[in-house]
């Protein structure tokens, strides 16, 4: 990750160069020609985004109105101080569809310029392949690097079957065990946030993520719930995204966390490649097939079908993928048809752009 140049001049751009100001950023925030310094959203509240110049200062407050503002996004207020007027350009977000009706077609970024977006599971509750699938398509569009983290690790005697289960669809990305409580992976999972970087911490609810950043920042700052007994689930804490500062510790760089509430409901984006890169094993098969649009079901030649008939591919892999394809083709649609009621009502709302490739 790069570093901006600090000029002896006060700075116009991103305040205190420890919130992850990069020269990548610089120069998206110069494209904009505006001469009034960025700052980074550390929280969002009913419409009202808090914004940090300085980590030693409190954050100011301004309007989101009209905005399409995430926690972690770099942005202009007004020069009223009343509302975000300007979003530098990001150079990774991890988006999702809208969860809530009436906006299928939306989308809904969790957080902005992240390098490292880390997917929590528990090692206390079964594997759960599917959802990991989804979450590796989104991380992957994300432009962020992502990592496997599976927690409460000491609550069980042996994870390698947990491990075992989830690195058959991991498609390379490691997989690691931490526990919060007992101190175990927490140097490993902090090593992540290199060169005063950003690290998001996603997972459903109960899977531990407030437990491992109270174990990350010095003195605890989140509170965190007991679980059931029965099945170890924990109960909703974290209820805002939240940017929190990992302090400098041994040596190591100052660096971000982006704490999220527990998302339930994992719906895909519009897809870069996401697909093909959580699914290369199925990809890699695909293009050994005789027919170029082979839909793998009963044609001749088929490479995915002969290597599930030779137990090399899970049928429910290949179930997987094609579910998500047709989501993904569905969720296109929807936005066909919205644009086309919002173009007869003179009316267009520009989409996110694609996240540029790292």
């Amino acid at each position: 990750m790069e570093t901006a140049d600090i000029s002896p001049e006060p700075p116009l751009l991103g305040g205190d160069f420890r919130l992850g100001w990069t020269d990548r950023l610089e120069a998206r925030w110069r494209a904009l020609g505006v001469d009034r310094r960025a700052g980074r959203v550390s929280r969002l509240d009913r419409g009202w985004s808090s914004v940090m110049y300085a980590a030693d200062e409190p954050p100011a407050r301004a309007r989101n109105i009209g905005a399409d503002v995430a926690v972690g996004d770099w942005v202009i207020i007004s020069s009223d101080d009343e509302r975000v007027d300007h979003i530098v350009e990001r150079f990774s977000a991890f988006t999702r569809r809208a969860s809530f009706d009436g906006n299928r077609a939306e989308a809904h970024t969790i957080a902005a310029n992240i390098d490292t977006v880390v997917l929590v599971h528990q090692l206390t509750s079964p594997p759960n392949q599917r959802r990991l699938e989804r979450e590796l398509v989104l991380a992957f569009d994300s432009g962020a690097a992502p990592v496997i983290v599976l927690t409460k690790s000491d609550l069980v005697d042996d994870p390698a079957a947990s491990i075992e289960v989830l690195e058959a669809v991991a498609s390379g990305v490691p997989v690691m065990l931490a526990s919060g409580i007992s101190g175990d992976g927490i140097d490993e999972l902090r090593s992540l946030v290199r060169d005063d970087g950003t690290m998001a911490l996603l997972g459903a609810s109960g899977v531990g993520k407030s437990t491992l950043i109270n174990a990350l920042v010095v003195g605890g700052v989140l509170r965190t719930s007991s679980v059931r007994e029965g099945d170890q689930r924990g109960r909703h804490t974290t209820t805002a995204c939240e940017l929190i500062g990992l302090p400098r510790r041994q040596g190591s760089e100052n660096g971000w966390l982006i704490d999220t509430p527990g998302v339930r409901a994992v719906s895909l984006w519009s897809s870069g490649h996401g697909i093909e890169r959580a699914f290369a094993d199925v990809f890699d098969l695909a293009d050994r097939c005789r027919f170029r649009d082979c839909k793998h079901e009963n044609e001749p030649g088929c490479a995915v079908t002969a290597a599930i008939a030779g137990g090399q591919l899970d049928p429910r892999r290949l179930d997987a993928m094609k579910r998500l394809v047709a989501e993904e083709h569905a969720l296109e649609a929807e936005q066909r048809a919205q644009d086309k009621s919002q173009d007869r009502r003179g009316v267009r709302k520009q989409r996110p752009r694609p996240n540029p490739r790292r």
